[in-house]
């Protein structure tokens, strides 16, 4: 199977691997990308080039026709059931994931701790490329002076401190994740900016803009009419919504158990079709724009950030970590490397409102 994918298993390419022990078939045979993360964790099999690797197992088809294995019919049995992203819930990906550690991602991000795809026309480094990203947003939501956004799903607060910056906007932003909450209070104070701990669900007020970097794929498609609703509700007349998110080619209700288990416990990437639908009769879609093959790059980026420092990071993260953390960067990368997920900016406007300018350049 490896070998129609151009993968060969003890071969001397960079994008070959070695299987250390025998135990990893058996793993992978049973349970696809879950097994494949858990072996590459537990060491029974390694790649000089992960990435390189899994680009083309997953360019080759294999990825979709693993098996799923017993645990991922479960997740899917429950993600078809119940509301995984429900507001009971809507805490724990902070916690488990958001809240491991602001060292962590403070070796990994750019200086402004951007947790998103950065937009690489036309710069060089990921500092560069952030700024660049956050400028286009700024741009594309027609942020002046005094102007109010609402940042849904803040992160460590880089998009409302360029905001307040740059640009002299008043920003509100909104995060499930208590560690990110307090570092950007910090990180903003002495600019017209609040930080709120709290679930989209619950926002409130008028904007000008609303915005929504990264933070989709955690709000699951039963619920995507609702993110909608609540735009909806926030947006001042004639104001300008946009969504940055990652897409899947295909339409699922999980993501892969792997991921799911271990980076981003109930996380679903939506597809365009299904946002359009949950848009429907509230916005119009003025723009759409697909820069996937720059979260390769920016994956690589804080890939490399992190490959020397681990020992510097301290005991929390130890050597089945880092795997972890190692095999969730490359994964992913591979991932968009392949055009097998997107990375899309959507501009949204209430009916009726005059179309802005939404320039990519």
């Amino acid at each position: 199977m490896f070998e129609s994918a151009g993968v060969r298993v003890g071969g001397t390419a960079r994008h070959d691997l070695q299987v250390y022990d025998r135990r990893f078939y058996a793993r992978v045979l049973a349970e696809g990308n879950l097994g494949m993360g858990e072996t590459y964790m537990d060491g029974l099999w390694d790649s000089p080039a992960v990435d390189e690797m899994l680009f083309r197992l997953i360019r080759s088809g294999l990825y979709d026709r693993a098996r799923v294995g017993a645990r991922g019919r479960l997740l899917l049995l429950r993600a078809r059931l119940f509301n995984l992203q429900s507001l009971r819930r809507a805490f724990e990906v902070g916690e488990r994931h958001y809240d491991v550690g602001n060292d962590l991602f403070e070796a990994m991000l750019d200086a402004r701790m951007t947790y998103s795809c950065g937009y690489w026309r036309n710069v060089r480094t990921l500092d560069e490329a952030q700024c660049a990203k956050l400028d286009l947003v700024c741009r594309k939501i027609g942020l002046k002076p005094g102007r109010r956004a609402l940042d849904l799903g803040c992160g460590w607060g880089s998009f409302a401190r360029y905001a307040a910056e740059v640009y002299g906007a008043e920003v509100t932003g909104v995060t499930v994740s208590r560690a990110q909450a307090a570092w950007a209070a910090e990180r903003c104070r002495g600019l017209p900016v609040e930080i709120r701990l709290g679930d989209y669900r619950e926002v409130s007020g008028s904007y000008d803009a609303v915005v929504s970097i990264g933070m989709l794929e955690h709000v699951g498609p039963k619920n995507y009419r609702t993110y909608m609703q609540v735009t909806d509700r926030c947006l001042a007349p004639h104001g300008v919504a946009l969504i940055q998110t990652i897409c899947s080619n295909q339409i699922s209700c999980y993501l892969d158990a792997w991921m799911n288990r271990y980076i981003f416990p109930n996380g679903v990437l939506p597809a365009l079709e299904q946002l359009e639908r949950a848009m429907r009769g509230r916005f119009v879609l003025e723009d759409v724009h697909n820069f996937g093959p720059d979260y390769d790059r920016t994956l690589m980026a804080w890939y490399g950030n992190l490959r020397g420092v681990w020992s510097r990071l301290g005991s929390r993260y130890d050597e089945r970590f880092r795997r972890m953390w190692t095999y969730y960067l490359l994964s992913c990368a591979a991932t968009f490397r392949a055009r097998y997920n997107q990375l899309v900016q959507l501009v949204m406007t209430q009916i009726g409102t005059p179309q802005p300018n939404c320039r990519h350049g």
